[in-house]
């Protein structure tokens, strides 16, 4: 392991949520939920101020809407959050060549490999900038972990969080760890922890004391020793600069179980449609057509179809789908629809075009790639207004969708930089009324260090702890 705290981890602090409290200036400091607003739906992820009513990220909708019913749900806007989270990783990559992402919110950096730090001192001036620079080109916020690894990084910026930095000076890993829970290291999730609680173990420094033979004992081999040597501080992974990425895919869980086929037919369409967009947005083409079915009664079926080459057709997609789907026997309702693109390549097989049967009737290319984003963007065809996705009023101009139903859509008018706005009430099919694209969060940004923010920063929490043999060092700019 190294001898520098080198090795940082960024974890934006409630990613979707702040993004939608930044963008909206009537919800800061509020609470806020953000996912699927059905009866299935699940949290994505939600603000702080929620998170005081017991919600939290992968809760079942309704259970949280129980908890907090004073709260803002809304729908996610993945192509907003995507975009932010482009900014994030080029500031990332200026610290070092070596940016491992683990999601769109969270990332790590070798910050010795780019020359950015050295020793402690050095590192902990790299993660003070950091968190400058996404304020000042995002508006947002982010905690930051610095240690002599992977594992350990991680675990500082969760203890730094929200909105601060944390430092695990080497030499104090093992003396921090020791009285923190089992829940803490990578892997004991909520049975593992039963099961080493169950042995009398709570503490990773119960783990230590209990020795490798004992683990394996417990845990089996591989998950004995690895889980050892974490509670000794060892973690010699590298930061991995870019990750494979091994497929593409959508899918939609339903409110309602479908029954009709030729419904479920369309959907399988449109996410193949879905698919396609993501996929060409990374400059991608792929061999393998996967179809996935969870059926009424919670039974999941999935199929594949592997092309003569990498495609990135919409057509060709479609139709393969379309042929998988045939093999699926859907009586009785289904629940979730799939459609996912493996076999990955940086490029696409000409003659796969001639797969699509006929003369393309469908839509060209261009217009495909200009349907709703992911998220389901309203169109003024649909005319579904989604809860949080911007619109905009000819005369009254931009704003978000707070709510709609029994054929009326109510409207904040608002923007990042804005005063709170008011509230109107229009016809779902008001034709001055349409969707619109999002605003960016910091006025006339365009992704570049150095603009002024204009969004309100929240206030720093403060936050010090220490581990045994040594002190953490912890930084509130």
């Amino acid at each position: 392991m190294r001898t520098a705290p080198t090795i940082l981890h960024l974890d934006m602090d409630a990613f979707f949520a702040s993004v939608e409290q930044a963008s909206k200036p009537s919800l800061r400091g509020k609470a806020v939920v953000v996912g699927g607003l059905g009866p299935r739906g699940v949290v994505a992820t939600c603000s702080y101020e929620a998170r005081v009513f017991g919600v939290h990220s992968a809760m079942p909708m309704g259970q949280a809407r129980r908890l907090a019913p004073h709260a803002a749900y809304l729908v996610p806007r993945f192509e907003l959050y995507r975009s932010i989270s482009e900014q994030v990783m080029r500031l990332l990559r200026e610290l070092s060549p070596l940016v491992e992402p683990l999601s769109l919110d969270e990332a790590f950096v070798d910050l010795e490999a780019g020359g950015t730090a050295w020793d402690a001192e050095s590192a902990r001036l790299a993660g003070v900038k950091l968190r400058t620079d996404i304020r000042t080109v995002t508006g947002l916020t982010g905690s930051v972990g610095l240690a002599a690894s992977k594992m350990l990084a991680k675990i500082a910026s969760e203890e730094a969080k929200p909105d601060g930095l944390v430092l695990i000076p080497p030499g104090t890993e093992r003396a921090m760890l020791e009285p923190m829970t089992v829940r803490t290291l990578p892997g004991v999730g909520p049975a593992t922890g039963d099961h080493l609680r169950r042995a009398g173990i709570t503490t990773v420094g119960e783990i230590a004391e209990a020795g490798e033979d004992e683990l394996v004992r417990l845990l089996g081999k591989a998950h004995g020793h690895a889980l050892y040597a974490m509670a000794l501080a060892r973690d010699e992974r590298p930061v991995v600069a870019e990750r494979e990425t091994k497929s593409v895919s959508v899918e939609d869980t339903y409110d309602v179980d479908i029954h009709d086929r030729v419904r479920v037919g369309v959907e399988v369409g449109r996410l193949a449609d879905r698919c396609v967009r993501r996929l060409r947005g990374s400059g991608l083409s792929g061999r393998t057509i996967v179809l996935k079915v969870r059926r009424y009664d919670f039974s999941t079926l999935t199929r594949s179809e592997t092309l003569r080459g990498p495609t990135d057709d919409p057509a060709v997609v479609r139709e393969a789908a379309a042929r998988l789907l045939d093999s699926v026997d859907t009586t009785g309702g289904v629940r979730l629809l799939g459609v996912g693109v493996s076999g990955l390549a940086d490029y696409t097989q000409e003659d796969l075009f001639a797969q699509a049967a006929g003369e393309r009737a469908d839509e060209p290319a261009e217009e495909i790639e200009t349907r709703p984003a992911e998220e389901h963007r309203p169109s003024p065809t649909e005319r579904r207004w989604a809860a949080g996705h911007d619109v905009r009023h000819t005369e009254l101009g931009h704003g978000w969708v707070q709510g709609s139903g029994l054929g009326r859509v109510t409207v904040r008018f608002e923007t990042p930089y804005s005063e709170v706005g008011r509230v109107r009430t229009f016809p779902v099919d008001d034709p001055e009324l349409t969707p619109a694209d999002p605003l960016p969060l910091v006025a006339d940004a365009e992704g570049a260090a150095g603009q002024p923010s204009s969004l309100p920063l929240p206030a720093s929490l403060p936050k010090s702890w220490s581990g045994g043999g040594g002190a953490a060092a912890t930084s509130k700019p």
